[in-house]
């Protein structure tokens, strides 16, 4: 893991956010650097998709303020998809009537760097991506995205639905990437698997951080975040 820590290219302080003008997520205070990966828990509803989307910019804040790469906010996901933050989302998004190569080409990066993070794509360039498996077209996603070598990623339950194997593939990638000065922040059911991946641990409970911790603390003693997640209950 990187030592190495840069300035924060993802932040937000105070955040509010939610639907409708009710707010799911509160008074949220977070950041990620610059070659750092960041694991967000909590049980379901706790808030951490919507934390998410509102860090992307595809939901707008209730209040607080949002940074993204040292600046405010764009305020929207094209805009800061456009200065290089990606999102990365449990939905494949991968165009399915297209071959795996063709796919690749429509990111940002090229073919070759998407294959420098999955060299196993390369046996499949010529096939319909909608023929790959579930873990195969998330591998896809992933790849695609990586290859444009963004600034932020932010990552929500890559792994929903997947094999052990692939989903550690998945998080080995992003800490690749975040070992190369990204700053990655992931929603992740796997908690054990990930606080293996990362830097730092937030666990949010009820739209607010219960706790934050180096992972390495939280290794040692797994039962911290169970017991916030059945307080939660």
């Amino acid at each position: 893991m990187s030592s190495h820590k840069g300035e924060a290219l993802i932040r937000s302080t105070g955040l509010s956010a939610g639907y409708h003008g009710q707010p799911i997520v509160h008074d949220l205070d977070l950041e990620v650097r610059a070659g750092e990966m960041v694991g967000l828990f909590g049980a379901n509803g706790a808030g951490k998709t919507t934390t998410l989307l509102t860090l992307a910019g595809e939901i707008k804040p209730l209040g607080g303020t949002l940074e993204f790469d040292g600046a405010p906010h764009p305020g929207s996901l094209h805009q800061a998809a456009k200065n290089g933050l990606a999102l990365l989302t449990d939905d494949r998004s991968i165009f399915a009537p297209l071959t795996v190569r063709d796919n690749l080409r429509l990111g940002r990066g090229s073919v070759a760097d998407a294959l420098s993070h999955f060299p196993e794509l390369e046996e499949h360039l010529d096939r319909q991506a909608g023929l790959l498996s579930g873990g195969q077209q998330q591998i896809l996603s992933v790849a695609r995205i990586l290859a444009s070598q963004p600034k932020v990623v932010l990552a929500d339950e890559l792994s929903l639905g997947l094999a052990p194997l692939i989903v550690k593939r998945l998080l080995a990638a992003l800490r690749s990437a975040a070992d190369a000065g990204a700053a990655v922040l992931i929603v992740e059911q796997h908690v054990p698997v990930a606080l293996s991946t990362v830097d730092r641990a937030l666990v949010l409970v009820r739209g607010s951080i219960a706790l934050e911790s180096d992972a390495r603390t939280l290794r040692a003693t797994p039962d911290v975040i169970s017991d916030l997640y059945l307080a939660a209950g």
